[in-house]
């Protein structure tokens, strides 16, 4: 890297900062969080700070994190979700939620100031959650906290554990304590295996649907649907099958995923998860089988967690490397390309693309380092890929200034940014996540979509040569007489603007 200050540069501000005078004093990350401490959310803060450590983000560059949890719980049969937070935070879940396809009621207790601060909110949560505890209908009850209510200190771990043999789960999930979405899927799916391993460990429980008549590897983090397969078919000679994938999709499918003889940790940040994995007393094995070289070390490292014969360890590997290098030989990629998101696969996609041929210098995501991504993050490293975990946007985008890169994998600001400097560009989680990666199938599925974007860099360059001259930012256009940028001008109006809106809106209402 020939520069690389320009990745530690100072991050600009998440937003407009305004005069706490005119703006009615905004409650930063810090208000919020020593709120939270003094309303007796000290442990929660603590427990989050170990297993979500942040970075170098003022605030969540992605969407807000209760997403990742909201989405867990949508896409559970049998499952009732209800959230606690400010109206236009649940307005904007719900309308995420839906643009994502789920087609499942959202429950909202609302609140004002005087419920918040006398405790009624907590007295409308659990009047809210005993209304809907039908064992008809529902198997179990998500109440999520968003960030004001886990500010205030409303205190969910008071819920019953279950009402009407309907089980209560309740859980925090704040912007200033979380720090991705996908991190917040593993506050969900971690606290649900902890309720199901209580459960396990009390008597009998209900059977799941279908059951492996083999010993099973559970797979740990969300992934296109035919990985699964694709990975039950590599397991089938090694005497193993396939487990529930995590975050399950009903509830008794956690008794099966702890149920399990290894869990794969396939996304490397499901801390809470493999806390409930290692106090089942499961061994759990980090990567993934995706490409030749990932294939065959993963492959190694169950056989080592479980004591298989090495004899046969080998006949699968050797079986694997040959089935996934004629596939990326098949459909080889040729190009630069830069990595970045915040899915929590971005190593993953980064390795696949080398094994296909192409130059990765850098990969960034949003999610934490952990010690169960530590064989990719070596692998990359050690061939000079700069590894970046808890990106920023700004270092995502220094990135590709940087390296210039005949393509562009990102977060849609990062390519928004990209096809403005006439660099094609593809969003990472709607193109890239939505292929399968592992195994055999997964080696050369990227190719199609990839070498189509890379042979678009001629029609991008068209496109910028057109445009030339007609301005960005405040003078886009054609103009005979360019607008003066009056940036003072707009700090100003925002800040009055915003004023406007806090005395007209009460919090929560």
């Amino acid at each position: 890297m020939s520069s690389p200050a320009a990745f530690d540069a100072p991050r600009a501000p998440d937003r407009i900062e305004l005069d706490p005078a005119l703006a009615g004093g905004c409650a930063s990350k810090e208000t919020m969080r020593e709120a939270a401490r003094a309303a007796g959310k000290s442990d929660l803060l603590d427990r989050y700070a170990a297993d979500y450590p942040v970075g170098p983000h003022d605030q969540p560059q992605s969407m807000c994190p209760a997403f990742g949890s909201l989405r867990v719980g949508l896409r559970m049969r049998r499952t009732a979700t209800v959230l606690s937070g400010s109206a236009c935070c649940v307005y904007g879940l719900t309308f995420t939620s839906h643009f994502y396809g789920a087609r499942r009621t959202v429950g909202y207790v609302p609140f004002n100031s005087e419920t918040l601060v006398t405790g009624k909110l907590f007295e409308d949560i659990k009047e809210a959650v005993e209304g809907l505890a039908d064992p008809a209908l529902y198997d179990a009850i998500v109440v999520t906290n968003l960030c004001v209510p886990t500010a205030s200190g409303v205190p969910l771990r008071l819920l019953k554990k279950q009402i009407n043999g309907v089980r209560i789960i309740g859980i925090d999930v704040p912007g200033f304590g979380v720090p991705t979405h996908a991190e917040a899927k593993d506050v969900l799916a971690g606290a649900m295996l902890a309720y199901a391993r209580e459960e396990a460990m009390a008597g009998p429980v209900a059977a799941p649907r279908e059951r492996a008549d083999k010993p099973t590897v559970t797979l740990l983090g969300e992934m296109f649907p035919a990985d699964p397969v694709v990975i039950g078919q590599m397991l089938e000679p090694l005497g193993l099958a396939a487990g529930p994938v995590v975050p399950t999709r009903e509830w008794r499918e956690l008794y099966a995923a702890l149920d399990c003889a290894v869990a794969a940790a396939i996304h490397p940040f499901y801390t809470a998860s493999i806390r409930e994995f290692e106090a089942a007393g499961r061994p759990v094995i980090g990567s993934a089988p995706v490409g030749a070289d990932g294939t065959a070390a993963w492959l190694q490292a169950l056989g080592e967690a479980l004591g298989l014969p090495q004899a046969k360890v080998d006949g699968v590997k050797d079986a694997m490397i040959g089935a996934c290098r004629a596939a990326l030989e098949k459909m080889p990629i040729t190009g630069r390309i830069t990595v970045s998101g915040y899915e929590g696969s971005e190593l993953l996609v980064a390795r696949l693309l080398i094994e296909s041929g192409a130059e990765v210098p850098y990969v960034g995501s949003a999610c934490p380092r952990t010690r169960w991504s530590d064989a990719d993050r070596e692998w990359l490293e050690a061939r000079g890929v700069e590894v970046r975990f808890r990106a920023s946007l700004e270092q995502d985008i220094a990135a590709v200034e940087e390296y210039r890169p005949d393509l562009a994998i990102g977060t849609t600001p990062v390519v928004q940014h990209a096809k403005a400097k006439a660099i094609p560009a593809l969003y990472f989680t709607n193109l890239i996540s939505a292929r399968p990666l592992m195994g055999p199938a997964g080696a050369g599925s990227l190719a199609t979509v990839i070498n189509a974007a890379l042979a678009n860099r001629a029609r991008f360059a068209a496109m910028r040569d057109f445009f030339e001259g007609v301005g960005t930012d405040h003078a886009a256009g054609v103009w005979q007489d360019v607008p003066v940028d009056r940036p003072k001008f707009r700090k100003k109006y925002a800040a009055l603007n915003e004023a406007a809106r806090k005395a007209a809106e009460a919090v929560g209402t």
